[in-house]
């Protein structure tokens, strides 16, 4: 885990997320106040609850992209789950609790990982040794006679010089047998969905099925990865990946709902107004701390961070259930994006739009060049489109893009080597007539 200041942190984030200021501080300072809780004596320690965090704000102005980015810049477990997934009518989902599941499944990835880069050495020694095993067996038995055929030395010297070989990629595509091994799964259960089964079952059933073995052919180079794969599983331990996961989930996770918004009774008929109050109930004892059984152990979600968002609209955060909104205390309100976010969003992120395309046309030999006229051009089609149909936010720059450059993505291999200048000029040629068409934009832009 990295141990970022909250400028630090907001520094960062401003590499990939335009404008929210007050939003980014406020989840930088949740994070330092992580660091924090962890130099506490362990009585105090304890006492110290995550100040969750409620963004409002419309869709497409950085409310996820600003959670997901603050776990990947600290290393923290992250989901994110919608709100609305648990009250749609007829569907027989998975409960509240299963975030939690996820959270430890994606802690499990990221401490797997972890481990596998520190065994990777070793079992790179081990691929190589089964590969040499498979292309020069030893012989039955060995002769110890220096002049024998099926002398050690001379056995030695032929795999060293396979060895060398194998390194130097002259043997990929050389053909070896392996055996490969792959759990039975009963076709009872294959209808059913492992997260439904009883945690307990799950484990049980993981002992106790048997496993295939098949023989299959394939090229060296095919046969290493396999190999790899195997030996990197073999060196983990995984019980101890299992224990630091749920440690880590439960220090560090990061949880984001979203949609909190649309689980607020309003103006609808009495049964959703009363399933939408039942998932706010649901979720208030995940928030508050509670313990959940997972197939790996049980987590406490005592000090996960909660960040929820939606648009609030038609509703307010205070309609939400006094105990939930409590477990929110930080709110952070964003603001929507005008053509000056716009064409910042367009130029300065790390991986901005544009960048994106001048990328993707390199492949093809092509270079596609954004004066700055266009930037402007496409900002303000995306900010008018924005006003006259649905306000999608940043998102609405996709579309805008696609058909600005749909004719050069499709002549792109045939141009070789060509440069593409796009200009005000190219923009309002290809955009204008359909953003003029109310009707057209709303299905186009």
């Amino acid at each position: 885990m990295r141990e970022l200041t909250p400028r630090e942190i907001v520094v960062e984030l401003d590499r990939h997320i335009v404008a929210q200021a007050d939003a980014k501080r406020a989840v930088a300072i949740a994070i330092r106040n992580r660091w924090r809780r962890q130099q506490l004596p362990e009585e105090l320690r304890q006492e110290v609850a995550p100040k969750n965090i409620l963004m409002i704000g419309p869709t497409g102005v950085g409310k996820t992209e600003i959670a997901r980015r603050l776990a990947k810049l600290t290393g923290a477990p992250f989901i994110k789950v919608e709100a609305t997934k648990y009250t749609e009518v007829g569907y027989y989902g998975r409960d509240v609790e299963s975030m939690v599941r996820d959270l430890v499944e994606n802690a499990i990835g990221l401490v797997h990982e972890s481990e596998r880069k520190k065994v990777e050495e070793e079992a790179h020694r081990r691929v190589e040794d089964q590969l040499l095993d498979l292309l020069a067996p030893a012989p039955p038995s060995l002769d110890a006679s220096p002049d024998s055929p099926d002398s050690p030395e001379r056995y030695e010297r032929t795999r060293e010089k396979m060895r060398a070989m194998l390194v130097s990629g002259e043997l990929d595509q050389r053909m070896v047998e392996l055996s490969l091994e792959q759990k039975a799964t009963p076709m009872m259960f294959t209808g059913m969905g492992m997260e439904q089964m009883d945690v307990d079952l799950q484990g049980m059933f993981e002992k106790i099925l048997p496993k295939n073995t098949s023989r299959r052919e394939m090229p060296v180079a095919d046969a290493r990865k396999v190999l790899f794969e195997e030996a990197c599983n073999a060196l983990v331990n995984q019980d101890k990946v299992n224990a630091a996961a749920i440690e880590r989930a439960e220090n560090v996770g990061i949880i984001f709902i979203d949609e909190l918004d649309k689980v607020v009774a309003g103006n609808q008929s009495h049964g959703a107004d009363v399933s939408r109050q039942g998932v706010q109930r649901d979720l208030l004892p995940i928030v508050e701390g509670t313990t959940v059984q997972t197939r790996y152990g049980y987590v406490k979600t005592d000090h996960v961070l909660f960040i929820a968002a939606g648009a609030f609209h038609r509703a307010k955060p205070s309609d939400l259930m006094p105990e939930l909104q409590g477990r929110f205390p930080i709110r952070v309100e964003l603001d929507d994006l005008g053509k000056d976010e716009f064409v910042r969003i367009l130029t300065e992120p790390k991986n901005a739009l544009t960048k994106q395309y001048m990328g993707l046309m390199e492949t093809e030999g092509v270079s596609l060049v954004f004066e700055a006229d266009a930037i402007e051009a496409m900002a303000d089609y995306a900010f008018q489109v924005n006003q006259t149909a649905q306000n999608i936010g940043a998102r609405r720059l996709y579309t805008i893009m696609e058909r600005l450059l749909e004719e050069v993505s499709f002549e792109a291999p045939e141009m070789k080597m060509g440069k593409v200048v796009v200009n005000a000029a190219y923009v309002t040629q290809r955009l204008d007539e359909i953003a003029q068409d109310e009707d057209l934009n709303k299905f186009i832009l």
